[in-house]
């Protein structure tokens, strides 16, 4: 009973929680993050060549992704639309199952951001807390349906409001260039990287240079 005085006790039955008798557990560990790559899959950026690097980018992003807690996700975009190539996922087999083959056409740039729009808004849902990246890899060229660079323009005008940190890889190539990409990195208010030579290796490294440790 001395004890149950000491430690705040007002009387029989009764006990006084004060604040110093209060403790909370504190969670410490890294950002977990979200990459998003969305990738022109059309045959303007000689698709083959450039998504098999993408491919072999994703997997070896998703290699640490366990202990990170990240979830890497790819939308690609052809022909008459985009797609979800491959859902968020911190799983290595999944990514493996999901990128098996994706084929190539023409580029329907607003779409592949919109369906990038709706993905990051989902996961956004899923856990708030989670750091979004999106890498969107193109040459800026919008080939498939009516006013297709003038729809993707106006997509990329309204992506500010979005607030996920974006960076465009710009894979336009040969000796006259239109700049489309370049326009477009700053509609997105995004980073615009100039790269004609993709490789594996070094999207991996651009892209754990700009997520959370």
């Amino acid at each position: 009973r001395d004890g149950a005085r000491a430690t705040g006790s007002t009387g029989p039955g009764r006990l006084e929680i004060r604040g110093s008798d209060l403790r909370s557990a504190i969670t410490q560990g890294k950002e977990s993050n979200l990459v998003l790559l969305v990738v022109d899959a059309s045959g303007s950026m000689a698709a083959r060549s450039r998504m098999a690097e993408v491919k072999t980018a994703v997997l070896s992003l998703l290699m640490d992704a366990y202990q990170r807690r990240d979830r890497v996700g790819l939308v690609t975009f052809r022909g008459a639309g985009a797609q979800l190539a491959l859902p968020p996922t911190s799983s290595v087999e999944a990514a493996a199952a999901c990128l098996a083959e994706l084929p190539h056409g023409r580029t329907p740039l607003a779409e592949g951001l919109t369906t990038a729009a709706k993905a990051l808004g989902l996961e956004r849902i899923r856990d708030p807390r989670r750091r979004a990246l999106l890498v969107l890899v193109t040459d800026g060229r919008a080939t498939a349906g009516a006013d297709a660079l003038a729809r993707a323009q106006r997509i990329a005008d309204q992506w500010a409001h979005l607030a996920v940190d974006t960076v465009v890889i710009d894979c336009e190539s040969g000796r006259f260039r239109m700049g489309l990409a370049k326009d477009l990195a700053g509609r997105m208010g995004a980073e615009h990287l100039p790269l004609e030579d993709i490789a594996a290796d070094h999207l991996v490294a651009l892209i754990n240079d700009r997520r959370a440790a």
